[in-house]
């Protein structure tokens, strides 16, 4: 049985959560680097869990989550996930 990876995020304002790690992702250049997470969100009427993906940076000493806001990039990522899915 596979255990669970859970990492804890600590926010600007100090606050911190707890998050469920999906898998982690490395562009193909080996560059970039990403977690796939979810949190206990659910919506729709499946009651799917909401899922997130953030780009992993090193910033000051410690690995931060930084949002993917470039068109570019998130069609480089979803190439990521499609692999995933397909293999």
């Amino acid at each position: 049985m596979i255990e669970n990876e859970y990492i804890t995020i600590k926010h600007e304002d100090g606050n911190t959560e707890t998050v469920q790690v999906v898998t982690y992702l490395i562009s193909e250049d080996g560059l970039r680097n990403y977690i796939v997470y979810f949190k206990d969100e659910v919506q729709g009427v499946d009651n799917d869990h909401v899922i997130y993906i953030s780009k992993l940076i090193e910033k000051k000493g410690t690995v931060a989550l930084v949002e993917i806001v470039e068109d570019p990039e998130w069609v480089d990522v979803q190439g990521l996930l499609k692999r995933i899915a397909n293999a």
